[in-house]
């Protein structure tokens, strides 16, 4: 054992102590209150949409990404085999450097998307917000987070706004798609794939945010009362799953967030958190004589510092911001990995607790399919290869379940494309 290794057990924030083959089922559980509209940490919230079907050669929709951090917008146009991403522009979130109004979050939302209106009549717009999706595809928003500020958010609906918005501008009959990151990485992911090699599909998020969805039959959507057997897709709104323990610097952190109390798993799991994460157990270790007084000074100069921050620590590199010696260096090169590692354990969790729900992933020859996205998983140093390992372990040899991880870039765009064309 090492000095790290003991403090993190000593706060209950080690790695370990999440073991996904034997917490999946309870999370699984979970998800079944949900789709029930019993009492549960997961909404579970009906997408309306499916996975079904081809997006038609030559057709294009304009898109819009309100992400964690940033705020992006494009035209996507399909072609045979494939598609291309045109006029893809990029800008900060609104609501970060300062709060905003949803007033001004909607004209802000007009001016990045107004200039491509007049090259299509269908808008995806992938909102990665907790809103409540209605039967005609719309979103009514119940709150926007991840150290997103927008005041006046509540219970607006997202595509009348805009349109409405639109409509002041001049540009009228627009059909808009609301759906979220996870429901578009997967319909982006998959749009070019043989969908029959795989049991079943799942889209995962795990950058700024954390989230996931899956299709499951629309009779398991027992709250919705629907009729039929087509699959649909069902955000799981799984940042907000709150059965996994929390450590001593898990309870502090969501004390001093923007909502304390709210997303609970996403605060074990998500890059936005995870700096703050490790700040503070290097704060607490330097008082308890863990680092060297030096130490302690720089990692109280730190400030607030991200993931790719940690992640550059946990591959030995940049120590020096933060150590003043060899040892300490090794010290937090410890607590960084152990965040990485504990996220992707959570993460692992949740996939398996999918495949548990949905029946998929028991064929070898047909696993499940995570088309995954974003920051931690594309660029982390240790997240992605950690999390196909645990999804080895714990999941094929432990559970028989058979899983392929694929990564993508900005497959969002695309997948809320489709959902725009496949729906209107």
């Amino acid at each position: 054992m090492s000095l790290a290794h003991d403090f993190l057990v000593k706060h209950h924030m080690e790695p370990e102590r999440v073991a996904p083959a034997e917490l999946a089922e309870k999370m699984a559980e979970d998800m079944r209150r949900g789709l029930k509209g019993e009492k549960s940490s997961l909404p579970m919230i009906a997408t309306y949409l499916s996975n079904d079907g081809a997006v038609p050669e030559g057709s294009c929709a304009a898109v819009i990404d309100a992400g964690g951090t940033n705020f992006r917008s494009a035209l996507v146009r399909f072609e045979k085999g494939g598609y291309t991403v045109e006029e893809l522009r990029r800008w900060k979130m609104p609501g970060i450097e300062a709060p905003c109004t949803w007033d001004e979050f909607i004209a802000f939302t007009a001016d990045h998307i107004q200039h491509l209106m007049d090259k299509t009549e269908v808008i995806g717009f992938c909102f990665s917000y907790n809103a409540d999706i209605t039967p005609d595809m719309d979103g009514r928003v119940k709150r926007i987070d991840k150290e997103v500020v927008v005041k006046g958010c509540e219970n607006r609906l997202v595509a009348a706004s805009l349109n409405e918005e639109l409509g002041r501008r001049g540009i009228h009959g627009k059909k808009i798609v609301i759906l979220n990151d996870t429901a578009a990485a997967l319909l982006g992911g998959t749009v070019t794939l043989d969908k029959s090699a795989y049991s079943g599909f799942i889209g995962q998020i795990s950058g700024t945010g954390t989230n996931t969805c899956t299709s499951v039959p629309r009779s398991m959507i027992e709250k919705l009362k629907l009729t039929g057997s087509r699959g649909m897709l069902v955000n799981l709104e799984s940042g907000s799953y709150d059965g996994i323990e929390s450590g001593d610097f898990d309870l502090l952190l969501d004390s001093e967030s923007n909502n304390p109390g709210e997303k609970d798993f996403e605060k074990k799991t998500a890059g936005v958190y995870l700096g703050e994460l490790c700040r503070l157990m290097l704060l607490a270790a330097g008082e308890e004589g863990l680092l060297s007084a030096g130490s302690l000074e720089k990692a109280k100069a730190l400030g607030h510092i991200d993931s790719a921050v940690i992640d550059a620590w946990s591959a030995g590199e940049k120590l020096e911001d933060v150590a003043v010696s060899a040892a300490d260096g090794d010290f937090v090169r410890e607590l960084s990995l152990s965040l990485f590692q504990r996220s992707a354990r959570c993460m692992c969790v949740n996939l398996l607790a999918i495949a548990l729900l949905t029946g998929a992933g028991k064929e070898a020859a047909r696993p499940v399919c995570v088309c995954a996205e974003g920051s931690l998983v594309q660029r982390s140093h240790y997240y992605r290869p950690t999390l196909e390992q645990l999804l080895d372990s714990e999941g094929r040899e432990k559970l028989g379940l058979h899983f392929k991880l694929m990564v993508g870039s900005e497959t969002t765009l695309p997948g809320s494309a489709a959902a725009a064309l496949l729906n209107c």
